[in-house]
């Protein structure tokens, strides 16, 4: 196996989306609670496998089903170049199982004493449906990626789950439900890049798969994507004022001039144009959450 084919699949430049739900939901956390660092650690290295576990999963399944071709508008990954056997992959993405299972467990019991007490367990059942729905994004009989389901997974798993989960699990405990609001607005920024990507990819997708965009059209698909950049900003600004303490609570208004950015790039290009602000939506809302956070530990 090639290591650096098996680096370029697990798509590394993915990690601060994932990370930014979690990242918010440690930092409201800390605001409120002593938090173990250590809970922290497990917390990072969770996420960071269960993104890299979903890359690898969805780069094979598009490659078994023959989405992952030549005419793609996105860039190709090592599957598609034959730099790294399919067996090779497989056995990939079992370590990452492995890896997902381990520090999810290693991070219940640091956080909670026990797998066994009720919190635990209705963590390991959550993670278990993160595994889950990791793979089967394109993997499997009917990976519901192909389906117009993946905006609905992204919601729950980038924005939900990942605030609500981090802060949780941080906390140790769910004391507040204005949390909510975070995590909707993480949610709805993380379905913007799904939709930037699959309204790049509309033409190569049209045959193989349904996205939103394919089932609307492009204009109302970024009419979509204006509603979700909007509705985040809505979200986190209606938390910001049921919470206001401090000037510094509105840190994260630095980066409203890149969504403005983003959202009018992705109204003036099409297809492979957009590839700039995919990136830039992910930075945007990696440090939108690092600022948000930042911003209430004064």
């Amino acid at each position: 196996m090639k290591i650096s084919a098996a680096i370029h699949s697990m798509r590394l430049r993915t990690l601060p989306l994932s990370l930014a739900g979690v990242v918010l939901g440690i930092f409201l956390a800390c605001a409120n609670h002593s938090v173990e660092p250590l809970v922290i650690i497990f917390i990072l290295l969770t996420t960071v496998c269960l993104q890299i576990l979903s890359n690898l999963s969805n780069e094979l399944g598009d490659y078994l089903s023959g989405t992952d071709g030549g005419q793609r508008e996105g860039p190709l990954y090592s599957l598609a170049e034959g730099n790294i056997s399919v067996q090779q992959f497989k056995t990939l993405i079992t370590v990452f199982v492995f890896l997902c299972f381990f520090f999810g467990s290693a991070m219940i019991i640091d956080a909670f004493g026990s797998l066994f007490c009720a919190k635990g367990l209705v963590l390991a059942a959550l993670g278990a449906c993160a595994v889950w729905a990791a793979m089967h994004y394109t993997l499997g009989k009917r990976p519901y990626g192909y389906r117009g389901l993946g905006d609905i997974s992204v919601f729950i798993f980038f924005g939900l789950v990942s605030v609500m989960g981090g802060y949780f699990v941080a906390a140790g405990t769910f004391d507040t439900w204005t949390v909510l609001l975070p995590a909707v607005c993480i949610g709805c920024f993380s379905v913007g890049v799904l939709n930037t990507n699959n309204i790049r990819d509309m033409e190569s997708d049209a045959e193989t798969r349904v996205t939103i965009p394919l089932k609307i059209g492009e204009r109302n698909a970024k009419i979509y994507q204006t509603v979700l950049i909007v509705g985040g900003w809505v979200c986190m600004g209606a938390f910001t004022l049921l919470t206001y303490s401090s000037p510094w609570n509105l840190l994260y208004l630095l980066t409203l001039p890149l969504y403005i950015a983003h959202v009018m790039g992705v109204w003036r290009h099409h297809g492979s144009a957009l590839d700039k602000y995919l990136p830039l939506l992910v930075i945007s809302s990696f440090v939108f959450s690092i600022l948000a956070g930042v911003g209430y530990l004064w």
